[in-house]
């Protein structure tokens, strides 16, 4: 199957799963272990071994029967599978408590991801750096530093109010993946992949998971 049929039959949940799973190789790695099982795999990190069996059997023959998954080459497998074998640069729109959390996240560091620049449009922000040293620049220089390099992904930490605006400056200078934190419905455009990240939705959700169990012993059965 080509590279992109297979990627139109891949799920997100199955690419989420991917991640999952490249984590975990990464750790046993790390560990020394060589090769490892699927059951062995789910067992150990709470995984669905027939779920790991289907998301990998999408990808070819990855294992051996009776021996199970080389580790490392498991996991080289799945940096290439998910572009994670070059480096993506990154900007972030909004240099406030959260911009300026992002950008010194461990997870935007390395491991195929590199955060080219910050961008506000507050004086008293432009020029600064976040602790990791990525610059804060004036969000007008967004479309000089995207014609100078390529800037593959968009993060949006702005407040809602301008959450539209900043999605039509990425998608303007040819910014096709972007990942919205602010609490924002956003007019997707066609091509342009867009992923939410509401923080207070997940957290009402954990507070009506709270109520449900407060509740619950006044039920009658």
């Amino acid at each position: 199957m080509a590279e992109r049929d297979r990627a139109e039959v891949v799920s997100e949940f199955t690419t989420e799963r991917l991640s999952v799973y490249l984590r975990c190789l990464g750790w046993l790695e790390s560990q020394g272990q060589t090769t490892i099982s699927s059951h062995e795999l789910a067992s150990r990190f709470h995984l669905n071994s027939a779920q790991i069996r289907k998301d990998l059997a999408n990808f070819g023959e990855l294992g051996i029967r009776g021996v199970g998954y080389n580790v490392a080459k498991l996991k080289r497998h799945l940096i290439t599978t998910l572009g994670l074998d070059h480096t993506r640069k990154i900007v972030i729109v909004g240099a406030g408590n959260l911009g300026m959390a992002l950008a010194d996240y461990r997870g935007f560091h390395g491991s195929g991801f590199s955060i080219a620049a910050m961008f506000d449009s507050d004086p008293a922000r432009i020029g600064m750096s976040s602790r990791s040293g990525v610059p804060v620049l004036d969000r007008a220089e967004l479309p000089r530093l995207a014609r100078q390099i390529r800037i593959e992904i968009g993060v949006i930490a702005v407040p809602a109010e301008a959450a539209q605006q900043i999605y039509d400056l990425l998608v303007e200078n040819r910014i096709c993946a972007i990942l919205n934190f602010a609490p924002a419905r956003l007019r997707p455009r066609h091509a342009v992949k867009l992923r939410n990240v509401d923080l207070r939705i997940n957290l009402e959700v954990l507070s009506f998971f709270l109520k449900s169990s407060e509740e619950q012993p006044h039920r009658r059965t």
